[in-house]
């Protein structure tokens, strides 16, 4: 039930310094505007035939043309009806092919972009104007060139060529391939699983891509099974345990037997609530248990945003709802715990208690993840 904490208090140590969120903003916000949540884009829905497509691990927020931000950079594209074409270039063993070149070719000679692909074969046209039809050629020295088949873009898509693959000079083939929602959808949680703050603590339940697909049950399911795993949440009960036994809370007797009951205490609540709050209520009721970073806009907006949060979730659908998956799963571990905490720690008192004191732990968590950890998670930075 509380096992978030550790990783709050991590992000908090790492991190202080880097929150620069003025206190008036706080002070001054009313609560009835944590409903006023602007609706998200739609995740992708169509099917969209491709020239040859691999996974998702680089994809980069759109960008606006003409848009700059901080140092002349590209700024964060808001528009939501602009759309995205991109992709990692390997060999046909699975090699990066860092030095490669994709050219984007539309029926303009305007639209002619050039991109030398990064460190890690990867490579983004963004600000792309929807119902117009591309083509993606990519090249590279000693290597045959791939051209991609001519797509369409629709109203916000992000089109993902997967299978990118260059074949050495003198052995062409041409490969075309569908991409579904959900096969998208596994490779965007592929990358989920590889954010962890400071190289080391969970940070699978952000997502960076503007325009996400929607998780099956089997995905919602692994992510929750993956956390309640990883060595960092054993580690994390370990630590607040040890919190728990300073503090003599619960009501457990001292001692090392004392210790592990209150480690077991911490994990079990932990376990609860993310398999509860983030998977089987998800699947029921169709809801995302992400966490959806903004990113940009106003510091109130996006301070607005993280705190909805825990009231406030993405459907399945794509439209903002009432987040009953992460409010129910809270209340589902605090009633859960009575039957493993000490008689005098039991009761709805307690169960209520222990509700607020998780609701407004999501709270701080949202605020963090909106401010702070995406500047401590490696894997997210390097997609900025």
């Amino acid at each position: 039930m509380r096992l978030g904490l550790y990783i709050l208090l991590a992000t908090l140590a790492a991190g202080s310094s880097l929150l620069a969120l003025p206190p008036a903003a706080l002070a001054q916000t009313p609560v009835s505007a944590l409903t006023a949540v602007a609706e998200l884009p739609d995740a992708p829905q169509a099917q969209t035939e491709v020239a040859a497509i691999e996974p998702l691990a680089q994809q980069k927020p759109a960008q606006q043309p003409g848009a700059r931000g901080k140092g002349g950079a590209p700024a964060a594209v808001s528009d939501p009806q602009l759309a995205s074409i991109s992709g990692t270039v390997v060999d046909v063993n699975g090699d990066l092919i860092p030095e490669a070149k994709a050219v984007l070719d539309g029926p303009a000679l305007t639209d002619r972009r050039t991109i030398v692909v990064d460190v890690n074969g990867f490579f983004q046209f963004s600000g792309l104007t929807p119902g117009t039809a591309y083509h993606v050629t990519v090249s590279a020295k000693g290597f045959v060139t791939w051209n991609s088949a001519t797509v369409t873009l629709t109203p916000g898509q992000f089109l993902f060529l997967t299978d990118c693959k260059l074949q050495v000079e003198g052995n062409v083939t041409s490969v075309t391939v569908y991409s579904s929602p959900d096969e998208i959808a596994v490779e965007q949680v592929k990358v989920e699983e590889q954010q962890r703050i400071l190289g080391i603590i969970p940070n699978f339940y952000v997502v960076y891509d503007p325009n996400p697909a929607p998780l099956t049950a089997k995905l919602k399911f692994k992510l929750a099974f993956r956390v309640s795993v990883d060595p960092i949440s054993y580690i994390g009960a370990a630590f607040l345990g040890a919190i728990d036994q300073a503090a003599d809370t619960p009501n457990y007797v001292q001692g090392w037997k004392g210790y592990g009951q209150r480690v077991g205490a911490v994990y079990a609540g932990g376990v609860t609530d993310i398999m509860f709050g983030g998977a089987i209520l998800p699947t029921i009721l169709h809801q995302d248990p992400r966490y959806f970073y903004q990113g940009t806009g106003t510091k109130k907006s996006r301070l607005m945003h993280a705190l909805a949060n825990p009231f406030l979730c993405k459907g399945d659908n794509g439209r903002r709802e009432i987040n009953y998956s992460s409010i129910g799963g809270d209340i589902a571990s605090a009633a859960i715990s009575n039957a493993y905490y000490p008689e005098s720690n039991r009761g709805a008192e307690l169960v209520l208690q222990n509700v607020l004191i998780d609701t407004g732990e999501r709270m701080v968590s949202s605020i963090l993840q909106e401010f702070v950890r995406r500047k401590l998670t490696p894997k997210a930075k390097k997609k900025e």
